[in-house]
């Protein structure tokens, strides 16, 4: 007999030790005979990695073990979804639509007066209080509020965002389209 012949009669006569130790897994009857199978598979396929006179049964029970927990890894991650309802709900927009988006605000941005565009992005984008804002500007508080919300309900008309948008604000919508 040669090499190979010895190492299939050791694999063939370690099946019902393996079998048992899959059952003892919690595998069921069927998943364990399916685990075996795997398992002599690997084993099969890395049979050059044996190292002759170690124990085979040992290497094979490790390799039975390390599928079963791999698998199991990977059950407990899985959702079932036979009808595909769950996968329906994983669904998001393309980014394609999020850069025509961002285009479309630059593009209603620069419809707004400068004071205004000014202002909403010194307190809307970069962050300051409308103190800070109105010192930056050289004007009064209530001066950067007022041109702040005037910023904000025209992009927002241009947008059509806002219901009740004035004629200006409709023409420039419709500019952008």
């Amino acid at each position: 007999m040669n090499k190979a012949d010895f190492f299939s009669r050791d694999l063939l006569t370690t099946i019902p030790s393996l079998r048992a130790f899959a059952r003892s897994l919690g595998a069921s009857p069927d998943r364990a005979d399916d685990l075996v199978q795997e398992s002599l598979i690997k084993a099969w396929a890395n049979r050059g990695s044996f190292v002759a006179g170690t124990n085979l049964k040992t290497w094979l029970f490790t390799i039975l073990r390390n599928t079963a927990y791999s698998e199991y890894r990977k059950r407990r991650r899985e959702v079932e979804d036979s009808d595909g309802s769950y996968a329906a709900t994983l669904i998001t927009e393309p980014g394609q639509i999020a850069h025509l988006d961002m285009e479309d605000f630059r593009s209603a941005l620069d419809l707004v007066p400068s004071e205004q565009r000014e202002a909403l992005i010194l307190v809307g984008a970069s962050g300051f209080s409308y103190e800070e804002a109105a010192e930056i500007c050289g004007c009064a508080v209530g001066t950067i509020k007022s041109r702040v919300n005037r910023a904000r309900q025209r992009l927002a008309a241009i947008l059509g965002l806002q219901e009740g948008a004035s004629e200006e604000a409709k023409k420039d919508s419709a500019a952008l389209r």
